[in-house]
């Protein structure tokens, strides 16, 4: 893992000095709307600017009910503090974070229980989809305390374990404990009281549909205004905000923005949701392939999977996909295309698709689908 972040460090300073970027390292604060202060190993510079783009990312939260040692209670950042696989591990949070770290512990033989204030996991997933993502993350051996409140976290000196006591009254023991409920972003270090703004309580800052803050000339883009706080949303989000800044066309399209949840199984997500659907009375209709119908997964050795698409019921148009399983975070940007041309489901009927892949998901979709009509 490490020798990968530096690789793909390595590759982002390379794009951006060819790109004539000039890179100064260190901690930035603001001294006032169009200053910033960089503190480095050395002296600090002053950099101003006509436009400026905030995106300094999050660090783990922390909660004052969790006594951190980095050691045997960790934060998601510090999991490899605990110096190896632990036998049990408590992971507090069942967000996306929580629940990626867990399934890959659980997939390496620990046993892991999973504690959230929340009664549902990953509200903005398709049900269908958190059903199947649940089962199968509990055939891994993972138990889900849901609705539940950790009260007082504490290592019993004379068993050597962490004990977390629940607000029901439960108490839960293991060898360690992460704690992976929420993200605080870095935006409360940038001292932007001088720039004229001011962060929420998680340091996330507000912006408009062009990434502008509330000031007009400074932007902030990523992990630092919230949801979706994923590497490619992200990533997409800086660049319309650059396009924004200096007057170059761009089309925000938020609505087919792609989701990826690396969990194992991984699952993916583009457009609109059956709930979504059905609150909005649109009439549709479901086409769904299981990966045990696939020859692919077959030869993968893991069958564990399905793809879903949504159309309306009159126009065939395709409103959603969702996907569960291996690469389904690769091929969901099939579905994204059809999407973003406005395509029917019917193109997944009479396109041909490479045999064997898991891209032939699509077509049995398609069918199961149409068969329903």
């Amino acid at each position: 893992m490490t020798a990968i972040v530096a690789r793909e460090t390595d590759v982002v300073r390379a794009q951006l000095k060819r790109n004539g970027v000039a890179i100064h390292q260190g901690r930035a604060r603001f001294l006032d709307p169009h200053i910033v202060e960089v503190q480095g190993d050395g002296e600090g510079i002053k950099l101003e600017a006509a436009k400026i783009l905030i995106a300094c990312g999050t660090r783990p939260a922390h909660s004052v009910e969790i006594p951190f040692d980095n050691h045997r209670i960790v934060d998601t950042d510090h999991l490899s503090a605990l110096g190896g696989l632990p036998k049990e591990i408590i992971v507090v949070g069942a967000g996306v974070v929580g629940l990626e770290y867990a399934s890959f512990m659980a997939a390496l033989g620990t046993e892991v229980t999973v504690i959230d204030q929340r009664p549902v996991i990953l509200e903005f997933v398709d049900r269908e989809i958190v059903e199947a993502l649940s089962y199968h993350l509990r055939q891994l051996g993972i138990t889900f305390r849901l609705g539940e409140k950790v009260t007082h976290v504490a290592i019993d000196p004379i068993r050597d374990r962490v004990v977390a006591d629940l607000e029901s009254g439960k108490r839960v023991q293991a060898d360690a404990l992460m704690y992976a409920v929420g993200r605080q972003a870095n935006g409360d270090q940038l001292h932007l009281e001088a720039a004229g703004l001011a962060a929420d309580s998680r340091g996330r800052l507000s912006v408009n549909q062009s990434f502008q803050t509330e000031v007009p000339h400074i932007y902030a883009a990523g992990d630092v205004i919230g949801f979706p706080a994923l590497a490619s949303t992200s990533m997409e989000q800086g660049r319309l905000a650059a396009c924004h800044m200096f007057g170059l066309p761009f089309e925000h399209l938020p609505e087919l923005f792609p989701y990826g949840i690396y969990t194992i199984p991984e699952i993916s997500m583009v457009g609109q949701t059956e709930e979504a659907l059905t609150a909005n009375r649109v009439p549709y209709e479901t086409g769904i392939a299981k990966y045990s119908e696939l020859a692919k997964s077959l030869m993968l050795g893991d069958e564990a999977g399905m793809l879903k698409l949504l159309f309306d019921r009159q126009t065939r148009k395709l409103l959603g996909v969702h996907a569960l399983g291996q690469r389904a975070t690769e091929i969901i940007h099939i579905g994204e295309a059809v999407l973003f041309y406005c395509g029917s489901v019917e193109y997944f009927r009479d396109m041909v698709f490479n045999y064997p892949t898991l891209a032939e998901a699509y077509k049995v979709a398609a069918l199961d689908g149409l068969n329903k009509l």
